[in-house]
């Protein structure tokens, strides 16, 4: 075990921190984003939105993240009219296909996530919110979506470790984030072992970070968690 070398290089993998915490930001803000509006679709009653949000989920569930990104950062510039269209200097870049991929691909399982959540919301809380005179906007606003965030917490924090993780892929196109980094270094001097376990080392900390901030989120949305303590 070289530790001078681990030493040397943890300077190095940090200062791609940046790089990984964007990708994992950035997707999982317009993950939400595109997650929220496809369950509200899934759950809309209109047959043709339902039949396309279900295709989406069923197509970004059902296939590796590795072959999106492939397909978003090596496909898209196949195709001429996407490479004359406005979003091209966007997708040329490897930061924006991987936050594409990473969006799409999170956005459609918590999707799922959410749909699930919001129908676990028991029947009688919305029936009382309407009896109390709630419009059916109002009720989901201030009854359903609450209890529904609060019942799905544990199972997006599950979404988002998965994230951290799937964030490592964005090396496979060019992009220096932790993993990328951890293998430029490693194509230098050889050391897989000991730069891999910095690497890992960096990852198991964000988990750990991610894991207490979705932890005391549900502390501070349970009240029967702030009263036990």
């Amino acid at each position: 075990m070289d530790w001078e070398l681990m030493w040397d290089s943890l300077p190095k993998l940090l200062g791609a921190l940046p790089v990984t915490l964007e990708l994992v930001g950035g997707s999982l803000l317009l993950g939400a984003v595109v997650a929220f509006v496809t369950a509200l679709l899934r759950l809309s009653g209109n047959r043709v939105a339902e039949i396309l949000t279900t295709a989406y989920v069923f197509v970004f569930r059902g296939t590796p993240l590795l072959v999106q990104i492939f397909l978003i950062y090596y496909g898209l510039g196949q195709f001429e009219f996407v490479r004359d269209s406005v979003l091209w200097p966007f997708l040329r870049e490897p930061m924006w296909c991987a936050i594409l991929a990473l969006t799409l691909n999170t956005g459609a399982y918590t999707s799922e996530i959410l749909r699930g959540a919001i129908l676990s919301v028991p029947l009688g809380q919305v029936e009382a919110a309407r009896a109390c005179g709630m419009s059916r906007a109002l009720a989901f606003r201030r009854i359903v979506l609450p209890v529904a965030v609060r019942q799905m917490l544990p199972a997006y924090g599950n979404e988002v470790i998965l994230m951290v993780k799937a964030s490592s892929l964005a090396s496979t196109i060019t992009l220096l984030e932790v993993t990328g980094l951890a293998r430029k270094i490693i194509s230098q001097s050889f050391a897989v072992f000991e730069i891999f376990i910095l690497a890992g080392a960096i990852y198991l900390l964000l988990n750990f970070l991610a894991s207490r901030l979705i932890k005391y989120a549900e502390w501070r949305m349970t009240p029967y968690l702030r009263a036990r303590a």
